[in-house]
């Protein structure tokens, strides 16, 4: 299921190294929010979150790490460790954002927008685990997929691509 979310963009963030932005950066093009962690099982995705970045980044697309310790601690690291480990272990070019709640009463504001969306099977709420994918349009319309679905499953795939042809025409 698809929802748009107009004032997504405006939504203040700051990168893994301190800056500030918002995904107004971003505006026209297509933006894959995923939730990241450096010691879950699912971890091995960064592999195609990458892959996605280096196939489809000069269409206008961006895959934006979210690192996110809410889960079993699987995310204990500093910035500086996170930063290390994805690109030494899977030559992640993509954006990272700072280590941030996707639940709770802390949760960042970009999740509490996010988290009203539901996925291909009618559910909402908060996020399931590591490695919950957003994807999210040049209109800002809003796809959910639960972390299960690999970054390069055919589902995931379509999605991109369905909104990167938005921002062709």
């Amino acid at each position: 299921m698809t929802k748009t979310l107009n004032d997504i963009r405006d939504i203040p963030l700051t990168t893994i190294t301190g800056e500030t932005t918002s995904l107004a950066a971003y505006t026209g093009q297509t933006v894959l929010v995923v939730n990241v962690a450096s010691k879950c099982g699912l971890t091995p995705q960064y592999e195609q979150l990458e892959e996605l970045q280096r196939t489809y980044s000069e269409r206008g697309f961006t895959v934006l790490g979210v690192p996110s310790n809410q889960f079993m601690g699987q995310e204990p690291g500093t910035s500086e460790e996170i930063q290390e480990f994805c690109s030494a272990t899977y030559g992640v070019t993509f954006p990272l954002l700072e280590k941030s709640a996707v639940n709770g009463r802390l949760r960042h504001p970009l999740y509490k927008k996010l988290v009203t969306v539901k996925d291909g099977h009618g559910l909402g709420g908060p996020v399931a685990w590591n490695f919950e994918k957003f994807i999210i349009g040049p209109d800002n319309s809003v796809t959910r997929f639960r972390p299960p679905t690999k970054p390069d499953d055919p589902a995931v795939v379509a999605a991109i691509e369905a909104e990167l042809a938005k921002q062709d025409a």
